[in-house]
Parts: C-alpha cells; structure tokens; sequence
C-alpha cells in the first residue's frame, strides 16, 4: 500500500493549539520518510489515490465547528478513495462513536491521547496493507488499546507533538500549557482537553533557544488557560509572568508572540515584562462578555473590571496594541443590556478586532440546560452589531498606522501570489497587522520568515483583500 508516491494529508480546525500539533504529527511523518501534505482540501480538488492517509485534527468549541468536521470527513472520503482517515481533537474525544459511524476507513483517536499518534509512522511504515479497510482495522485496534488503559481527563504525552523544525510555518508556535481546571458553564473543550498540564520551564527556554538559533525572528507561545501555566525552576515555582521573564533573560533577539491572555493575569508585574521591545504588541484577551451578570452565570474567574485594567496595563506598556477579544454573543439569559455593556466595554478598551460567536449549547455542559434562550434573531442582529464594529474598529486602526514603520514577517512562499506583472507578498508586523506588499517581477523578493520593515499605506478595501491581508505597506 506504500511507496515512493504515498502522501499523507492533514487538515487542522479550530485553536493554534491543534495548529501546532498536526505540524509536529506532520514532522513525525517526514522525519520517517513519508511525503506530508497540509494544503486543505476542497471541493474542487482532484481526486487523489495516491493519498493514503488522511489526518483531521478537530474542534468542538461549537456545533458548527463539529458540522464543518464532519463535512470535512465526508470530503476527504470523496477525495482520497484509497485512505484512512484518522480523526483526532476535542470532538474526538467527546464523540468518537458517533464519528467512527461515518465510515469503515474512519478511525478515531481522542484528543486527550493525540500525542500517541507520533508513534504510528514507525508502526505502518514497514507493515503491507492491501487496501484501506486494512489499514483502518489495524489502527482502530491500535486505538483501542490506548483506550483500555487510559485515565479519564488525564491528558497523555501532551507535549510529545510540539514539533523541531516547522516545515510548513514562517511563525513557529510553542505549546507551553494545554488543558483547564475552570468550569466555564459553556465550556467543552476543557471536557475535551482534560485538567491543566504545563511544558516544564527548563523546556521551554531551551524550545526557544534553539528556535532563534536555527534564525527564527518570533515564536508564538500558545496555551489553553495561560493563567494556568505552572513549572519549576531552580526548585521555585513559577507562572506565566515569571517564564516570560526567563525566555526574554535567556534569549537574545527573537520576538514573543502571546497568543491568547485571561484578564485577571494582566497585573503591573505583567506588564512590566510585556513592556520589553521583543514582546509583540498585539494582545488577544478570552473576555466573552461586557456584563457581570453574564460572566457570573458563565462562572468566568473574573469581572469586568479585570477587562478594563487589563487593557490599561497594556496600553501603558505598549503604547497602541492590537487589542482582540472573543465574545459570545446570545448567552442564555442575555438582555439588551447586557449586550449594550458589551459594545460599550469594546469601544472604552479601545479594542481592535472581535472574534465573535454566537452562543452554542454544547452536550455535557451546564449552559446546556441554561433558560431563557436568546432567540436567533436577536442573537443575528448582535452579531450584525460586532461585525460592523469590526469594520470600523479595524479600519480605524491601520489608519492610525498609516505612514509608519513597523517590523514584520514575510508568510510561507504559498502565500505569495503573481498577479501580471507583479508578485505579491504577505507579511504580519509587530503589531498583527496582515499586509501586502507588491514586487515587480524581477524584485528581489523577501523569503518566508525573513525579518523585514514596512510602511503602513492604507487599510485594502473589500475589493482589494487577499487571503487574509487587509493592510497595504511597502518595503521602509
């Protein structure tokens, strides 16, 4: 069944953190000699029976996230006839049965036992598998005996994916922390993940190292709860605060990408350390709504005021940070005026950008049963509310760029497109503004992950956006 053509795709949904995940399981793949593909798929991409096995790390944040996993399967099903496709994540975890239904080439490994899978291209690289059902029943036996022996909520080999090299990446990202020990009442993905676990101190530092030696210019250092992140060193404990320290005392050049803050961590401490040139200034900040009331029944560990101080904090430690947040919007019970605190709460902050989600019941969770629901078509008309603040916030904020210099990195080269008699490329600067910067043919062109300086132009209109660039810059 393989051989010198066999490929092995990978589709990733939702967090960062399954971003960097499949990148290592990719790494895990090459580094045994197989051809790994983390192009995603579409319906427009040819049938492919060279593919042999397909991997979807997924998401369960909410239903829509598991409908888009399942079309997903459905796809790669269609598009790789002679493949396995292993399913992996956080609706993993929580609905295995249901997807190992979809198919007999489906396979299903939970999220909490997904580092085990680092093990599989040792184990089939030398075995002979005739077609996929084979293969299917050889992994899902596999599978199954993880399962036996597992412990519930106890996340195994959490840290056994965080991949050396980054083949497909110009950003490299640093899982320190994975799990949660809170109990957000419309939270499933700390059913999902298990309890909280934290990348040794020693680790890290040394992760970091070796990323500014190989020539790296950031890492971005992602978690599921920051304020959770707990190590030792030289026999003290130490969080969040004290590690970011470390990494900024132990390193020389390379820049610290945060990528996810909880409020009630953002103190004077914090901040002090955020203020250092290397920490980017671009913040995104879990808030989910502007009303104590909501955060109360959401059983979030904070009030609003941890919102506001935070935001403070980093304005005085950074100036004109990108600011984001996430924001559930239609939380059962929710009133207008708990949204009207909401809208008023991103506009004192002075946030940039809001990742917005309508509220999903998941399974297993205590908002499930939570009453009043917020009808749909007033949950529509709040999302409409923060789209339209997004627009005008983010608009608003390029403007107050516009004719500066800033520093940024240049995106992988499948990014980079020609168009006529130009060749545009894609760069994030310091303070995560996604640009495009237009080259004549015969330019020198700037490689993936090269350090670079732009000017900010203006923000691209709808018409002009490209993939995710809606800034226009050139090179300083």
């Amino acid at each position: 069944m393989f051989n010198s053509n066999s490929k092995i795709h990978f589709e990733t949904l939702g967090c960062k953190l399954n971003q960097v995940e499949s990148e290592g399981l990719a790494t895990c793949f090459v580094n045994a000699g197989f051809s790994a593909d983390m192009k995603p798929m579409t319906a427009a991409s040819r049938v492919d029976n060279d593919v042999v096995l397909c991997f979807i790390n997924t998401c369960t944040v909410t239903a829509k996230a598991e409908q888009k996993a399942r079309r997903i399967i459905r796809l790669l099903l269609a598009k790789c006839p002679q493949s396995v496709i292993v399913v992996t994540g956080c609706y993993a975890q929580l609905g295995r049965q249901e997807l190992l239904a979809m198919d007999e080439r489906v396979c299903v490994l939970g999220g909490q036992y997904k580092g085990r899978l680092g093990e599989i291209p040792e184990r089939i690289k030398n075995e002979e598998f005739d077609r996929p059902q084979k293969l299917s029943a050889f992994l899902n036996g596999i599978f199954d005996s993880i399962y036996k022996v597992a412990t519930p909520g106890k996340i195994e080999s959490p840290f056994k994916l965080l991949p050396d090299n980054f083949i497909h990446h110009s950003r490299p990202s640093l899982k320190i922390q994975d799990g949660c020990n809170c109990v957000c009442t419309y939270c499933a993905i700390r059913l999902a993940r298990g309890h909280s676990v934290s990348l040794d101190a020693g680790e890290v530092i040394e992760r970091v190292q070796k990323l500014e030696r190989d020539g790296h210019r950031e890492v971005v250092i992602t978690t599921v709860n920051i304020g959770q992140y707990r190590s030792k060193w030289q026999d003290k404990t130490v969080d969040f605060t004290d590690l970011l320290d470390l990494i900024l005392q132990n390193t020389n050049s390379i820049h610290i990408r945060i990528s996810s803050l909880y409020p009630e961590i953002v103190d004077e401490r914090l901040a002090k350390v955020i203020a250092d040139e290397r920490v980017q200034s671009h913040f995104h900040i879990s808030v989910q709504s502007g009303s104590d009331d909501v955060l109360l029944k959401m059983k979030r560990p904070y009030k609003i005021e941890a919102v506001y101080r935070a935001c403070r904090l980093l304005k005085q430690a950074k100036g004109n940070p990108f600011l984001a947040c996430d924001i559930i919007v239609g939380f059962p019970g929710e009133t207008d005026r708990d949204f009207e605190l909401t809208l008023s709460m991103l506009k004192e902050c002075g946030f940039t950008f809001v990742h917005a989600f309508p509220f999903s019941a998941r399974p297993g969770t205590e908002a499930y049963k939570m009453r009043p629901m917020v009808p749909n078509s007033i949950a529509k008309l709040r999302m409409e509310a923060l789209e339209k603040f997004n627009e005008e916030s983010k608009k608003a904020y390029i403007e107050s760029y516009q004719g500066q210099v800033l520093n940024a990195i240049t995106e992988t080269v499948h990014n980079a497109r020609v168009f006529k008699d130009r060749v545009v490329v894609h760069a994030v600067t310091e303070n995560f503004l996604h640009c495009r910067l237009d080259f004549s043919k015969d330019a020198v062109i700037p490689q993936p992950g090269s350090l670079i300086q732009v000017r900010i132009r203006r923000p691209l209109s709808a018409s002009e956006v490209s993939g995710e660039s809606d800034t226009l810059a050139e090179l300083a």
